[in-house]
């Protein structure tokens, strides 16, 4: 059980730390210019999306999809709580400075690049056949073609 929360733990500080990184690099390196700002962030969403496909993908494997969802559902939740309300912090911004509509489209576009992401790299997974359900059926059709039919007599 710790292993799996200690999973969860790195893969939302390193969604939380890709997220700090495109805010510092927003704030030092193009400070009042808004198309570079918007692809910085675009820049950011795509890594988002490349970390959980790949996490997906890898942790798919070993896991049912009830759990894979779980752990995944967990790290992202953590990793946008400390997103929207501790990164602006960091970079001396108020969360809510841009108002509600600027606070919830973050929100929205944080949800639609992980959920992009997750979906992806699990859609790649099963359409290999790697994925955890694929691989017990696997294994269930080898067992049942290994073994030697019974005869029945009357």
């Amino acid at each position: 059980m710790r292993e799996r929360w200690r999973a969860i733990g790195v893969l939302a500080g390193a969604l939380f730390a890709v997220n700090v990184a495109a805010r510092l690099v927003i704030e030092f390196g193009f400070d009042g210019d808004d198309t570079a700002a918007d692809r910085v962030s675009l820049v950011m969403f795509l890594a988002i999306g490349v970390i959980l496909a790949v996490v997906a993908f890898r942790w798919g494997r070993g896991r049912p999809l009830g759990r894979l969802a779980a752990d995944m559902g967990a790290a992202v939740a953590v990793a946008l709580l400390l997103t929207v309300f501790v990164a602006p912090l960091l970079v001396g911004n108020n969360p809510f400075a841009g108002g509600a509509g600027l606070f919830f489209a973050q929100i929205w576009l944080y949800l639609a690049a992980t959920a992009a992401g997750v979906l992806v790299g699990y859609l790649i997974l099963t359409a290999l056949g790697l994925d955890h359900r694929s691989q017990q059926l696997k294994r269930y059709a080898q067992l049942k073609a290994a073994k030697p039919r019974r005869v029945v007599r009357r």
